[in-house]
């Protein structure tokens, strides 16, 4: 039986949009993020698949220690670039549906 040391952690990668691989850890006290990486088959993830490692949303070494409740997270490049993102996007509205009026300006007329 584990003892009232042990941290339950939650680790979290996604492989592709709409995959996602959570394993729930219990680890012994101390333990760090490159801990529960190995502890959740994670580790040869980090440098191959994903570029970066957090915890809660905030990129962190896998030396930095965890406690209780903590979700180790990986992250994946970018795919595109999110302003890139955003131009394709007002360009596709612009040319489906006339122009949205502007805020604060007069309406666009037809």
């Amino acid at each position: 039986m584990v003892g009232d040391t042990a941290l339950r952690i939650e680790a979290v990668f996604c492989p592709a949009d709409g995959e996602a691989v959570v394993r729930t850890l219990q680890l012994p006290a101390g333990a760090t993020v490159g801990d529960a990486l190995q502890a959740a088959g994670l580790a040869g993830v980090l440098g191959r698949d994903a570029v970066a490692v957090g915890v809660w949303g905030r990129p962190c070494a896998s030396d930095h220690r965890l406690n209780d409740g903590d979700r180790v997270e990986l992250y994946r490049p970018l795919q595109v670039d999110p302003m890139e993102a955003r131009r394709a996007r007002q360009k596709r509205q612009a040319a489906g549906k006339g122009r949205p009026p502007r805020k604060g300006g007069p309406a666009a007329t037809g």
